[in-house]
């Protein structure tokens, strides 16, 4: 939401962050470098831009030729993050289709109180039935959450089973940058717009995270555990990467 202040509004940037710049070719590149007691450079692209965190004693030659090395991934990827925010929510229509559990659903729009019905026999189906056309966006978004932890909930339950452990405490979450989380303390999250994606994609995002309730790292133990329960889980990991810039924007 834009600020409308009298007072420009400028945020404290945090503790050991500095802004910087690299020519990549022909094209300068601005990112954020941060420094810290870790151990290797890592190279993260989010909202923000390209963000570079890094060992206190690095130097810059070996920043700058680690970020060269991966140019073309990270153009890529700020493009992509740029083609993001430029994204309009899709214009709410009656018969529209969306993305669903890697097929299609078909939203319909009626006259009504604020309610929503679910039709999954044959082909999916979700009306909607706003108080007024401006609700319709915000009556959709909540539906397709409700969905969402209904499906997400069951499949958690499934997969949890074969770990043999006793599902997690689970939620839903909105991260633009994260398919799911895991924590000890407070359980799974996952992503609420994996409802966009077809079910084995879930079921890997699912998988992943159980696995960091045995290894909190991606070492290569995690991985085993992954690998065991979902073999294919490379290919998985990589469609989700390719849908990530392609899924509707709402609200």
């Amino acid at each position: 939401m834009p600020w409308q202040a009298e007072l420009p509004f400028f945020p404290k940037r945090p503790e050991g962050e500095a802004p910087e710049s690299i020519a990549l070719g022909e094209r300068v590149v601005r990112y954020t470098l941060r420094r810290s007691r870790r151990r290797s450079i890592g190279l993260s692209i989010d909202h923000r831009g390209l963000r570079v965190a890094a060992p206190h004693r690095a130097p810059r030659a070996e920043i700058e030729g680690l970020i060269r090395k991966h140019a073309a991934w990270v153009m890529e990827k700020l493009d992509e993050w740029r083609e993001r925010r430029h994204a309009a929510p899709p214009r709410l229509t009656d018969g529209m289709r969306l993305p669903y559990l890697g097929g299609w659903l078909e939203v319909r729009v009626a006259d009504g109180d604020d309610q929503a019905a679910w039709m999954e026999n044959g082909s999916p189906t979700l009306t909607l039935f706003p108080r007024s056309a401006a609700e319709a966006g915000t009556l959709l978004g909540k539906a397709l959450r409700r969905k969402a932890l209904e499906l997400f909930g069951a499949r958690l339950a499934r997969q949890a089973a074969r770990f043999g452990v006793e599902p997690p405490r689970f939620a839903l979450s909105s991260a633009r940058t994260r398919w799911g989380s895991c924590s000890l303390k407070s359980g799974i999250r996952l992503n609420w717009r994996l409802i966009h994606c077809a079910p084995h994609l879930i079921d890997y995002v699912i998988v992943h995270e159980l696995a960091h309730l045995t290894e909190m790292n991606n070492g290569a133990r995690f991985w085993a555990i992954v690998a065991r329960h979902f073999p294919d889980y490379r290919g998985a990991r990589d469609a989700l990467k390719k849908l990530s810039g392609t899924l509707p924007v709402i609200a």
